[in-house]
């Protein structure tokens, strides 16, 4: 770091792996010397990555003494270190989704709706922050264990053989798996293996039971069937929002986690959730609402 500031200023480590560097010029002479600063504390290599995040500070324009100053640089250091993070998430999620629509199209568009419906359920739950940001990724990619299945199986118009079944069970861990190799993910790793626990505790792949199952994936669970039921398959035609909804339903507290389905109900009835089709129409606008406020 010091070689980098060379006779632009001086160079000092404030402990730990904290670093401060006072620079002298105006914003044009110190800009090439802030990226050659940045540079100066990190380092690539096969497998790995070690990177630094930053705050600068002019002065007096800024601050007038050494303790406003750091307070200052401390907080832009932590936007710069938050933005990083949250663009190592999205590149690292479009990586993953691009894999996923290169195998199959459709996937692609099931996963960001589910995605948004599961960010407004979870609003309405109470979560927020990252919270919300960890149960949209995890929503986004909850599917990416299925590069694992094969097409035969994949793309099976009938009923799956005992020998087949477990094949398609254990996506879910392949998809933590995946997920938790990249530490952006990691935080979305655990619901990804989730989302096919049941309620009643007969789900995969570890048997969980009410809240033992995040509730993250308990939301997943609930909008993946719903955008299942109500959107066109190889095999089947989408069914109504209202039978959608009614057999969302019928299952809350066996499969579903019945407050997440009133959750969901209750979204769907204020007409702001989006799960990314055309309005319905007129006749399925009264079905909905009849079925949602039962």
């Amino acid at each position: 770091m010091a070689e980098a500031v060379g006779p632009d200023g001086r160079a000092y480590r404030m402990g730990g792996d904290e670093f401060c560097a006072l620079l002298d010029g105006d914003a044009e002479t110190i800009t090439p010397v802030i990226a050659r600063i940045a540079e100066a504390l990190s380092d690539h290599g096969e497998g790995f990555s070690v990177a630094s995040s930053h705050g600068t500070v002019v002065l007096p324009v800024e601050a007038r003494d050494p303790s406003g100053a750091l307070r200052l640089a401390d907080q832009r250091r932590y936007g710069h270190k938050n933005s990083r993070r949250h663009s190592a998430v999205r590149q690292s999620t479009d990586v993953l989704l691009q894999a996923l629509r290169e195998r199959e199209p459709a996937l692609g568009e099931h996963l960001g709706e589910v995605a948004a419906l599961a960010g407004a359920v979870g609003r309405r739950l109470g979560l927020e922050g990252e919270d919300i940001e960890i149960l949209v990724r995890a929503a986004e990619l909850h599917d990416v264990g299925k590069v694992a299945v094969p097409d035969a199986i994949l793309y099976k118009p009938g009923p799956l053989t005992q020998d087949e079944w477990p094949l398609v069970a254990q996506h879910s861990l392949v998809g933590e798996l995946i997920l938790s190799r990249a530490a952006a993910l990691t935080p979305a790793a655990s619901l990804v293996r989730s989302t096919h626990e049941a309620f009643h505790g007969q789900g995969y792949p570890d048997g969980l039971t009410g809240e033992e199952i995040p509730l993250g994936a308990r939301i997943i669970a609930v909008c993946d069937a719903f955008d299942a039921m109500t959107s066109d398959r190889s095999y089947r035609r989408a069914m109504p929002v209202g039978e959608a909804v009614a057999e969302l339903r019928r299952c809350a507290g066996s499969q579903f986690d019945p407050r997440v389905v009133e959750a969901f109900c209750a979204q769907l009835a204020s007409g702001s959730l989006s799960d990314g089709r055309p309005e319905p129409t007129t006749s399925h606008v009264a079905e909905r609402n009849a079925v949602a406020a039962s």
